[in-house]
C-alpha cells in the first residue's frame, strides 16, 4: 500500500504543473492578429470571410476585419452591401486604418462610376506612408477613373504601378501601357511635354513611335520592335513585350489569290451588290492603289437598275438608314466639293492584281449552299455577303473561310476567320461624337427620325459620348416631311430641348463617401429643364429634303445666333444641292466619305459615272473599292493590331472584333461653298 500512496502523492502534487503547462501551451498556439498585415497586403479571401472575422473580434481587430470586408465586398461588386458596412465605420480609427479608408473612399466612388469624383478624391491623397500593395492600387484607381482614355496622366499611373505588381499581374499592365499609347492619335502623341528623367516613358514613346511609322508593314513592325528592344532592354516592355505585338512576331499573311464575291445580284437589293461589285472589280483591275484610281469612267448601269426599290433598313449594309439611303429619290449632278491640298495616299497599294475573282448571288440559292460551293471552289478569302441575315447566318455557320463580311451582325462574335465591313449609321453617329467632342463641345442634342434608325443612331451616338467621358446626351425626334412642313407653317419651329438617352444617364444612386455626395440620377424633366439653352451642338440625321426644313425651324424658335453648332450625317448630302440650299445651309457641318470629299478626284468621277451621279450609290462603289484593298490585307486586320487603311470610305481601322471603323471627313457649308471643316 505503501507504494500505491507514494505515487497518487506525486500525481496530486505534479497536476498544478501540468496544468499550468497545458494553459501557456494552448496561448503559445494562439494565432496572432493577423487583420493588419491582410490590410496593408491584398485582400485574398472573399467578403464572407471577413465578416465572419469581423463578428468574432472587437476593438481594432474588429475595425481592421470591417475594411477588409468593404474591400472584398467592392472587389465582388457588391456596392450597396460595402456602402452600408463602410457607413457602420467608427469616428476613431488609427493611422493604419485612416490610410486604408481613404483607398476605400475612392474606390466607392469609382464603384458609383463617379469618375471625376474619384479623381479629385485621389488628388487630396497622401501616398508617402502607403504599403507598396496600397500604392498599387492608389494607381490602380488612377488608372479606373480615367476610363480608358489615352492621356499623358495615364500613362505615367501605369508606369508607377509596374513595379508594384507581381510578377502574374505584369503583363496586364504592359498591355493597358500599351492600349493607352496606341489610341492615341500621332498628334496626340507629339503634343505629350515629359521630363527630362522620365526614361520609361521615354522608351515607350519611342515605340509609339515606330509602330505609327510601321504599322501597316508586319515586316517592317517586326523589325522594328526587334531594334527597340536592343536599345531599351530595361524598359518593362521590352522584357514582356505587349501581347498585340506579340502577335507581330506570329504574323503570317492569308492567301487571297482566289477571292470569292458573295452579293445580291437579283431582286430588290441587286443595285446595291451591283454598285460594290463595281468598286470592287475597278479596283482589282486598275493595279494601283484605289486612292489613284484611273479618270477614265466606266460605262454607267443601265437608268432602269438604279430605279429599283431599296429593301428594309435592316437588311443592307449602308443604304440602311445612314449615309447611303433614299435610293429612291433622283439623282442629280453633285455639288462642288472642294480639293485637298494634298492627295491621299492608301497605306499601303493593294496585292495581287492578278487575283481570280469569282462572283456567287446570294438571292439565287440559300447561304450555306453558295459556302459549300465557295469551298469545293477552293476560294483562298471570301468577300461578302451584305444583307446582316446573310450575315448572321454565316457566323452561324462556322465557316473556315477566312471571310470579309460586308455587314455586321446585331451581336458581334469575334472570330478568328471574320472581319466586318459596313456602311452603317451606327458608324457614323460615333464618328460624329468623336468629331463635336475633339471641337469642344459637350452639350450635345440629337434631332433624329422617329423610327428604329433613329434609335439605333441615337445608342451609338450615346455610348460614344460617354465613352469619351461626356455627361448626358439629349434627344429630340421629328417625323416625316408633311409634319415637319406643319411646323413651319404654324411658327412652331424646333426648341433646342429634348429628353436624356437613357444609356448616357449616370447609374450610381445617392450616397456619401469619404465627404464626396454622389447624386442620383436625375429625373428626365430635370435633364431637360437644366440643359434648355445650354445645348453647344445639334446632330441632324436627316434626308435632303428633312434638314432643308429642320435648319430654318432651329432659327426660326432659337436665333440665326443660339450658339449651338449644327452637324449632320452624310444622308443629308446627295450631290444635287443648289446655291439657295447651300447658302441656307451656312455654317452646317456634315461627314461625308473622303471619295466624294474631293480626296480622290479620278474615282470620284469614276463611280458617280458608273451609278448615273447617285450619291448614295457611289458611296457603295467606294466601299466595293474598299473591300478589295482590305480583303488583300486580310491578316494584317486580324493579326496586327492597329492596321490602319486611309481608304475611299473613311480612315479604316480594325478593333478588338475585326470591326471595320471608319473615320470620315468633315465638310461645312459657308458662303455658298463646301470647305473643309477644321
Amino acid at each position: 500500500m505503501v507504494p500505491s500512496t507514494l505515487i497518487r502523492s506525486k500525481a496530486a502534487r505534479c497536476l498544478p504543473v501540468v496544468l499550468a503547462a497545458l494553459l501557456f501551451a494552448g496561448c503559445g498556439t494562439q494565432a496572432p492578429d493577423q487583420s493588419t498585415a491582410h490590410m496593408q497586403g491584398e485582400a485574398q479571401a472573399n467578403s464572407a470571410y471577413y465578416l465572419q472575422q469581423m463578428q468574432q473580434s472587437s476593438d481594432d481587430t474588429k475595425t481592421n476585419w470591417q475594411l477588409l470586408a468593404i474591400r472584398a465586398l467592392i472587389q465582388e461588386g457588391k456596392r450597396q452591401q460595402a456602402t452600408e458596412l463602410y457607413q457602420q465605420l467608427p469616428e476613431k480609427l488609427n493611422d493604419a486604418q485612416r490610410r486604408e479608408r481613404s483607398l476605400l473612399d475612392v474606390e466607392l466612388i469609382l464603384a458609383n462610376k463617379n469618375y471625376q469624383g474619384a479623381a479629385a478624391q485621389l488628388a487630396s491623397l497622401d501616398t508617402s506612408d502607403f504599403s507598396d500593395a496600397q500604392k498599387a492600387r492608389y494607381y490602380q484607381a488612377q488608372i479606373d477613373a480615367s476610363q480608358g482614355r489615352p492621356s499623358l496622366e495615364l500613362l505615367r499611373a501605369l508606369i508607377a504601378q509596374e513595379p508594384l505588381l507581381k510578377p502574374a499581374d505584369k503583363q496586364k499592365n504592359i498591355d493597358a501601357t500599351w492600349q493607352a499609347l496606341s489610341a492615341m492619335t500621332p498628334d496626340q502623341a507629339n503634343a505629350l511635354v515629359i521630363n527630362a528623367d522620365e526614361n520609361v516613358l521615354r522608351g515607350w514613346l519611342d515605340l509609339q513611335r515606330m509602330w505609327f511609322d510601321n504599322r501597316s508593314d508586319p515586316a517592317m513592325l517586326k523589325a522594328g520592335i526587334q531594334d527597340w528592344q536592343t536599345r531599351y532592354p530595361q524598359n518593362p516592355g521590352a522584357k514582356l513585350l505587349p501581347t498585340q505585338l506579340v502577335n507581330v512576331q506570329n504574323f503570317k499573311p492569308a492567301s487571297a489569290d482566289k477571292i470569292a464575291l458573295l452579293l445580291p445580284l437579283n431582286g430588290q437589293a441587286a443595285v446595291f451588290g451591283r454598285a460594290i461589285q463595281q468598286g470592287f472589280e475597278a479596283a482589282k483591275n486598275s493595279g494601283v492603289s484605289p486612292v489613284n484610281a484611273p479618270q477614265t469612267p466606266v460605262a454607267a448601269q443601265p437608268a432602269a437598275e438604279t430605279a429599283q426599290q431599296p429593301i428594309g433598313t435592316d437588311g443592307v449594309a449602308s443604304p440602311s438608314a445612314a449615309n447611303v439611303n433614299d435610293l429612291t429619290q433622283d439623282a442629280a449632278a453633285p455639288a462642288a466639293v472642294p480639293q485637298p491640298a494634298e492627295t491621299q495616299t492608301a497605306t499601303n497599294a493593294p496585292a495581287n492584281p492578278g487575283a481570280e475573282i469569282k462572283i456567287y448571288d446570294t438571292s439565287s440559292q440559300p447561304l450555306n449552299q453558295v459556302l459549300n460551293q465557295v469551298q469545293q471552289d477552293g476560294a483562298s478569302i471570301v468577300v461578302g455577303p451584305l444583307l446582316k441575315p446573310n450575315v448572321e447566318e454565316l457566323v452561324r455557320s462556322n465557316t473556315p473561310l477566312n471571310v470579309l463580311a460586308m455587314n455586321e451582325p446585331e451581336n458581334v462574335q469575334n472570330r478568328a476567320n471574320i472581319c466586318y465591313f459596313a456602311l452603317s449609321p451606327e458608324d457614323e453617329a460615333r464618328d460624329a461624337a468623336d468629331h463635336i467632342w475633339q471641337q469642344g463641345q459637350r452639350n450635345p442634342l440629337l434631332l433624329v427620325p422617329r423610327s428604329a434608325l433613329g434609335d439605333r443612331v441615337t445608342r451609338a451616338f450615346a455610348e460614344q459620348w460617354q465613352h469619351l467621358g461626356g455627361a448626358a446626351v439629349l434627344q429630340q425626334k421629328f417625323g416625316s416631311v408633311s409634319e415637319l412642313k406643319m411646323g413651319i407653317n404654324s411658327g412652331s419651329g424646333i426648341a433646342l430641348t429634348g429628353s436624356p438617352v437613357a444609356s448616357s444617364l449616370p447609374s450610381q444612386q445617392a450616397t456619401t463617401i469619404g465627404g464626396l455626395t454622389i447624386p442620383a440620377p436625375p429625373t428626365d424633366a430635370q435633364i431637360t429643364a437644366g440643359t434648355s439653352g445650354n445645348v453647344d451642338a445639334v446632330y441632324i440625321v436627316a434626308s435632303q429634303d428633312e434638314i432643308a426644313l429642320i435648319k430654318p425651324m432651329i432659327a426660326m424658335r432659337t436665333g440665326s445666333h443660339n450658339g449651338a453648332t449644327l452637324y449632320a450625317s452624310s444622308r443629308s448630302a446627295q450631290g444635287n444641292t443648289g446655291p439657295d440650299f447651300r447658302l441656307e445651309m451656312e455654317g452646317l457641318q456634315f461627314s461625308e466619305i473622303p471619295m466624294l470629299a474631293g480626296d480622290n478626284p479620278g474615282l470620284q468621277q469614276q463611280a458617280l459615272a458608273a451609278v448615273n451621279n447617285d450619291y448614295s450609290l457611289a458611296r457603295l462603289y467606294a466601299m466595293g473599292v474598299d473591300a478589295w484593298s482590305l480583303a488583300n490585307h486580310f491578316s494584317q486586320m486580324r493579326q496586327v493590331q492597329g492596321f490602319q487603311l486611309n481608304g475611299n470610305t473613311g480612315t479604316l481601322t480594325a478593333d478588338g472584333d475585326c470591326v471595320i471603323n471608319r473615320k470620315l471627313t468633315w465638310l461645312k457649308y459657308q458662303q455658298g461653298q463646301v470647305v473643309r471643316a477644321n
